[in-house]
């Protein structure tokens, strides 16, 4: 980590509001790693914001999070991850290249870390097998394509409309298309909607079991549904960026919580047959 960022440490983001919850409210793992190598004062800044902001969203939609730090060492107990109700995966760094065959060095490449890819692509996929719940935002998102066969993007060469560029703030507007028929489609209610966008790496071949969700005006896919899963969902923007539209990231948080409270209680009548 750069010495000019202070260590993010869990008390910085956990929401005041699970006191309050029932004692039988629906558990999320929410995976993020709140440190990464080279991580600024800004980076450190919206680390902070927006995990904190993503906790208290689940929060206020009724599940009791279960903060999942995967830049810790030694990683996490995958049980965390695998007894929760639902799972979701924040943004962070940037995938190592090398995990999708990018051997050469690639432009803007920041906040590596392949322990955490590991462990992260390893939980995607028993989630999925599990048929779990599971949002995944921004590096969620790319780790969700890449665990399931697509690649990646390793640099924008046209990036003008996903980030910031020298000397801007890093984080944008964007304008993006919802794909009729998606779940993503059903959530936001329209076919357009203005996003938070600041990535330079995107979902470049999208894996065998996934569909496009979202596109932006260049042709880069946005987000991503699993064809078959349940609720399997991976958005490329920031929802939980408090400078974008709150009403947005509320109705995408509460249908994922809803969502894993129907799931939860049909697997507990299932269960209770036996």
């Amino acid at each position: 980590m750069d010495s000019s960022g202070r260590k993010v440490l869990p008390s910085d983001v956990m929401p005041d509001g699970l006191r309050k919850l029932p004692e039988g409210a629906p558990t999320v793992a929410v995976v993020v790693s709140l440190n990464f190598p080279a991580m600024t004062e800004e980076v450190n800044e919206l680390v902070i914001r927006f995990t904190k902001t993503a906790l208290e969203s689940l929060t206020d939609a009724g599940a009791r999070v279960v903060l999942v730090d995967s830049s810790t060492s030694p990683l996490p107990p995958v049980q965390l991850v695998h007894g929760a109700d639902g799972v979701l995966f924040l943004g962070g760094g940037d995938v190592d290249p090398t995990l999708y065959g990018v051997l050469g060095p690639v432009p803007n490449l920041y906040g590596v870390d392949q322990a955490a890819d590991l462990y992260c692509l390893d939980l995607i996929r028993t989630a999925v097998a599990s048929d779990a719940p599971l949002l995944a935002i921004c590096r969620g998102s790319q780790l969700l394509n890449l665990a399931l066969g697509g690649t990646l993007i390793p640099d924008l060469t046209v990036w003008d409309l996903h980030r910031g560029g020298l000397d801007e703030p890093m984080f944008l507007d964007e304008d993006v298309t919802i794909t009729p028929g998606t779940r993503l489609h059903e959530i936001l209610q329209r076919d357009r909607v203005t996003v938070r966008s600041g990535h330079h790496q995107a979902a470049g071949i999208i894996a065998p079991t996934l569909k496009v969700a979202a596109m932006a005006d260049d042709g880069i896919v946005e987000a991503t549904e699993h064809v078959d899963a349940s609720w399997v969902v991976g958005v490329q923007w920031h929802p939980e960026d408090t400078r974008g539209n709150g009403d947005d990231r509320l109705r995408l948080v509460r249908a994922f919580v809803d969502h894993i409270v129907v799931s939860r209680d049909a697997r507990s009548q299932t269960i209770a047959q036996f």
